[in-house]
């Protein structure tokens, strides 16, 4: 158990972060943001922008990246990211974790890094586009070990993940009790809070992302969210509109109404569609109506937020200093322990 920001309570604590990448879309919204707004009650939250990890992949391409920052943190703010309640701070302003990843990068055995599983699909990807796998970086194929850093940093109980990301987790455990077994009980083994996140799939029915040109941002006007759900896939075996539909094989446009519409709303577009009483058109422009009342609250709270950079410039300065915080307790007790064993 660890003291909250205040001291007042004992709470357990988690860290994640996300990188920067720029505007962020439904799937980031559903999948990961909404969980986080419900944990910083619960917890006591470090939510990293992780804008090291970015440069893995995007090393030589920064240029963007100040306006990526930006971008993520107004959408983190605008869906209720409570500064007061969980410590949003910017990951290379918290030279401590690069420090640990040093402590921890020497007592890692290379093989850990080599089966992570997304190194595993990068080499792939690699081969296919008949890469050399010596083109890899040190950054990149270390990253596994900063993402530990980023968690041990703050010696986090927990690490809210799908399960496609639970490997990155047992890598932190197997770091941390590593650690422990040489220098003595120092870290918390940290447990992955497995999240239900809804796989959203992007308006043509694939995997969702801004180089697909397939998502909805959080931060699209109405007119750009309904020419965006114009295009959604529905179900291809219903090419006339008084053909009637299943909702099962409508594509995605069914999908997000399961998130968007109330159960009323969603069993009258079934019967709707099973019945050919609504169209695909009609029922996506309905779609397009719902998704944007239900965003209204967090595009206008944006917009307040892009008038007010200052003050979102400040929430991030304030909460990297929070971070320096905590994370240089934690890497002084773990070079006192280091120091111990010497």
């Amino acid at each position: 158990m660890s003291e909250n920001m205040t001291g007042e309570n004992k709470r357990q604590r988690i860290m994640s972060g996300m990188r920067p990448t720029g505007k962020l879309h439904l799937g980031h919204y559903f999948g990961v943001l909404k969980n986080w707004v419900k944990l910083q009650d619960e917890y006591e939250c470090y939510f990293s922008i992780a804008d090291w990890h970015a440069l893995t992949t995007k090393y030589n391409q920064t240029q963007d990246m100040k306006q990526n920052v930006l971008d993520v943190l107004l959408d983190w703010l605008c869906v209720g990211i409570d500064p007061n309640k969980a410590v949003v701070y910017l990951q290379s302003d918290v030279a401590q974790t690069a420090q640990l990843h040093i402590y921890l990068s020497m007592i890692t055995p290379q093989n850990w890094v080599e089966r992570d599983p997304t190194l595993k699909d990068l080499a792939k990807i690699m081969k296919d586009k008949n890469e050399n796998m010596s083109d890899l970086s040190y950054g990149l194929f270390g990253y596994p070990v900063l993402m530990s850093a980023d968690i041990l940093s703050f010696n986090a109980d927990f690490v809210p993940v799908g399960i496609d990301q639970v490997a990155h987790v047992e890598l932190t455990r197997d770091i941390a009790r590593r650690f422990n077994n040489i220098y003595g009980e120092y870290f918390i083994e940290p447990k992955p809070k497995l999240t239900q996140t809804p796989l959203l799939k992007g308006l043509d029915g694939n995997k969702m992302g801004k180089s697909f040109n397939n998502d909805i941002k959080i931060s699209d006007d109405e007119k750009t969210t309904e020419n965006k759900v114009k295009m959604a896939l529905t179900d291809k075996n219903r090419l006339r509109r008084d053909d009637k539909g299943n909702p099962d094989n409508c594509g995605v446009v069914y999908d997000y109404w399961k998130l968007f519409g109330s159960q009323n709303e969603i069993d009258e577009i079934c019967d709707g569609c099973k019945n050919a009483t609504i169209g695909c058109a009609q029922c996506k422009m309905k779609l397009a109506k719902k998704i944007n009342e239900s965003l209204a609250p967090q595009r206008q709270k944006r917009l307040e937020l892009q008038n007010d950079l200052g003050y979102v410039y400040d929430v991030l300065k304030k909460g990297s200093k929070q971070a320096q915080q905590k994370s240089q307790e934690v890497l002084d007790g773990a070079v006192k322990m280091i120091k111990m064993y010497k």
